[in-house]
């Protein structure tokens, strides 16, 4: 399933990232890379708030539609 569909507070394994190959090395350098995991800790019309590797991370509605847990 997408990230968007995710609930807060519970954390997932990221399975595949969708999109061409500059979505994919942009969300690898931010810490979105298979078999790592992400927390969304809260969604504002359809962006959303996710912790990866300790961070918080604000991403677009689309960017988070290309994460697949």
């Amino acid at each position: 399933m997408p990230l968007t569909m995710a609930p807060s507070g519970q954390t997932n394994t990221v399975k595949k990232i969708h999109g061409k190959d500059a979505t994919k090395r942009f969300l690898e350098s931010l810490g979105f890379v298979e078999g790592g995991a992400v927390t969304v800790i809260s969604e504002i019309g359809g962006n959303l708030i996710v912790n990866v590797k300790d961070t918080r991370i604000a991403l677009s509605k689309g960017m988070a539609n290309q994460i697949m847990v």
